[in-house]
């Protein structure tokens, strides 16, 4: 019994490690070749596996681009942008979200302009992945409002829908990136100016 569980666990740990080696390849791929559509037999050349183990692993490109997009984001601070959102006061929430989602974004700058440049000449190109990050930022924006509104602290004159459509605005990879690189500003300063213009247009 005690072999069976061993082998299993080595088995797990052998199956985790490839799935890291395809997700470091892909993130190699945009790195390097921003401009150029992302190759599985690459991928799977870099990962040192074959194109199949690719499909077996994730089960479609699309599969692919959705576990690298979260996994980008996991690594870039998801989980702590998540819990400032949730801080028990809206509006410290709101900045403290902002200040997360800017710090995501420049963690891993150069491949999500890669990754938002190809899904504008084609939503394929990189899996729906770009559309699934919007998704859930959209979802992120309407709780961000929707807190602010239940707690008293959106200005009269303010939706929750104004409110979430702004923000999905202002927290957009775009917007952080015309400040970021643009502007050459440090991450810190451009979570400031979005986060004081988002409270100054909203809050009451």
């Amino acid at each position: 019994m005690a072999t069976r569980k061993y082998d299993q666990r080595l088995r797990a740990e052998a199956s985790e490690e490839t799935r890291r080696r395809i997700l470091d390849a892909v993130y190699t791929c945009l790195r390097e070749a921003p401009a150029e559509p992302v190759a599985l037999d690459k991928v799977a050349r870099l990962a040192r596996v074959s194109r199949s183990t690719v499909y077996l692993v994730f089960g479609s490109r699309g599969g692919l681009f959705a576990a690298f997009a979260e996994d980008l984001l996991e690594r870039g601070g998801f989980s702590r942008m998540l819990e400032a959102t949730a801080h028990p006061n809206a509006r410290e929430g709101l900045r403290g979200g902002i200040h997360g989602v800017m710090t995501m974004y420049a963690a891993h700058r150069d491949v999500l302009r890669a990754l938002y440049s190809m899904a504008m000449l084609s939503a394929d190109a990189v899996g729906g992945a770009v559309q699934r990050i919007e998704q859930g930022r959209a979802a992120g924006a309407y709780y961000r409002a929707m807190r602010l509104a239940d707690q008293g602290q959106l200005r009269p004159d303010v939706t929750t829908e104004e409110a979430a459509d702004l923000l999905w605005m202002l927290t957009g990879f775009d917007s952080f990136d015309l400040l970021y690189t643009g502007r050459s500003l440090p991450v810190d300063r451009v979570a400031e100016r979005i986060a004081t213009t988002a409270e100054r247009t909203l809050c009451r």
